[in-house]
């Protein structure tokens, strides 16, 4: 009766967990047991373990097998597990010499072959490691440069299961073999390289861009086809600063899981952008699947830009369940097996026409829309949702010959002296733009006296702004005293934020 041991890692959510894996082999009738909650896809690595021995010419040992995941209670899933479970086995069959595997962590997926296929979430399943005190780490070639970019761990790739256990000092003759390569991940929504100088007019929506850009807030866009809405939106991620070295960790661990990282790529340092189609469902937005849960546009847009284009089309579904990241910049998932949160703190920007037909442009003569065909194309954008947008703009066709107007670069410094002065005010505090204060914070700022907010308490007297709104108006005229070099905001910069908020009808 002997005992082999080895370490892994299960995800939930961001969150990696190391897991102990141990291999029991008892003489008695061949059977092999797998427990510790493993789902469909981590109980399947029987049969490839099994497989993959035999393919490498290691001998598989005809005892009754039993591995088990540590702790129990935790939900593993995935076929990450099964390089581990297969050294494990090894060691308690003394392929491999005992103990030596052990403290080690394994990740990787076994091909029959033998061959190590590459896996995701890899980056925060080693930090979770390293954090853990094992920084020892063996992965698939394919995954070795996404799993060096962990400060601290001592990664160690191989392209097959033979390699593995001969570098454990298992008698075998090790044949070389193409090492599995990492899938392509998906091709992302093309915002780099975009300027706003090929933006024509639109000279009111441009302020307004740059406005979410300096205080990271949300934005609406009104306007007829063929206005700018999409290109503007696409431009957005061009004016935000690169992001820091504890949120490009963050960043690259959720498109890690998610699969969408490019290792060569290295950290992901420019602010992701994310537009999904319309026709989007719920699970792909704000992530699901069965088992574990993966993030979806919503988390991987952390840190940067989620565009819903033609957001009245989008099902009520969706739009509502964006509603929690919105406010709590997290999406916590909750399923039969467990529960992931993923990271959504994401500046959320929507477009839509002024009608179903979009042709309500001025007097609207031009449209062949009727009353209720526009109440309720607008209806799933008002109330709780159109709340917690900070901005609200109406574009409008340009005209022929207007000039275009100032390049990314341009806009981007003033955005970055403006961040660098809210961050300088936010100095020790936990928020880190100003549209995450809240606005206790800021009217304590303000001092005493009413003479400011007095618009704004107008405005909620007439109806046309609830008291969230209120203090959503004060963090957009806390950014424009920013853009505009003043220590707090003035009465102008509260009237301007409130037109901004309301589109000038609760002015």
């Amino acid at each position: 009766m002997t005992l082999g041991r080895t370490l892994g890692v299960a995800l939930v959510g961001l969150r990696g967990h190391v897991v102990e894996v141990e291999a029991h082999l008892a003489p008695s009738l061949p059977a092999f047991t797998l427990v510790g909650l493993p789902d469909a896809s981590l109980a399947e690595a029987r049969d490839r373990v099994r497989a993959a021995v035999a393919s490498s010419r290691l001998t598989w040992p005809n005892r009754r097998i039993t591995v088990n995941l540590s702790p129990a209670s935790l939900p593993k899933s995935g076929p990450g597990f099964d390089l581990a479970i297969a050294v494990a086995v090894l060691a308690g069959a003394e392929v491999i010499p005992a103990g030596v595997a052990d403290g080690v962590v394994h990740l990787g997926e076994l091909g029959l072959d033998g061959r190590l296929r590459p896996v995701r979430g890899v980056l925060p399943a080693v930090a979770a490691a390293v954090a853990a005190g094992h920084p020892r780490i063996v992965v698939p070639a394919a995954n070795v440069p996404e799993a060096s970019l962990v400060p601290g761990a001592r990664v160690r790739g191989a392209g097959s299961l033979a390699e593995v256990a001969a570098s454990y000092g298992a008698e075998i003759d090790v044949v070389p073999v193409e090492p599995v390569p990492a899938e392509e991940p998906p091709v992302r929504s093309a915002a780099a390289g975009l300027d706003l100088v090929d933006v024509v007019g639109q000279h009111e929506a441009r302020e307004c861009l740059e406005v979410a850009a300096a205080g990271g807030h949300h934005l609406l866009m009104v306007g007829p086809p063929g206005t700018g809405k999409t290109m503007l939106a696409a431009r957005l991620p061009g004016l935000l600063p690169d992001l820091d070295e504890a949120a490009a960790v963050e960043v690259t661990a959720v498109h890690s899981v998610a699969g969408t990282f490019d290792p060569g790529d290295g950290l992901v340092r420019r602010p992701p952008f994310e537009d999904p189609h319309h026709t989007a469902t719920p699970a792909s937005v704000v992530g699901g699947g069965s088992g574990t849960p993966r993030p979806g546009a919503a988390s991987r847009a952390h840190r940067g830009v989620l565009f819903l284009d033609e957001a009245p089309e989008f099902s009520t579904a969706v739009l509502q369940t964006l509603r929690q990241p919105l406010e709590h910049g997290e999406l916590v998932l909750h399923r039969a097996q467990g529960t992931a949160r993923y990271p959504a703190r994401f500046q959320l920007v929507l477009a839509a026409n002024p009608c179903p037909c979009g042709r309500a442009v001025g007097k609207g003569l031009g449209c062949t829309c009727r009353s209720e065909q526009r109440r309720r194309y607008f209806g799933k954008l008002e109330g709780p949702l159109l709340d917690r947008v900070d901005l609200q703009v109406e574009l409008h066709p340009a005209r022929a010959g207007e000039p275009a107007g100032e390049p990314t670069s341009l806009v981007a410094a003033r955005v970055a002296q403006a961040r660098s002065a809210a961050a300088e005010r936010l100095a020790g505090t936990p928020w880190t733009s100003g549209a995450q204060v809240p606005g206790t914070w800021l009217r304590e700022r303000l001092g005493p006296g009413r003479a400011l907010v007095a618009d704004l308490d107008r405005a909620v007297d007439r109806g046309t702004l609830s008291l969230r709104g209120v203090d959503r108006v004060l963090r957009v005229a806390w950014t424009l005293a920013d853009l505009s070099g003043r220590a707090a905001p003035d009465r102008s910069d509260v009237g301007r934020a409130l037109l901004l908020r309301t589109r000038g009808q609760g002015a």
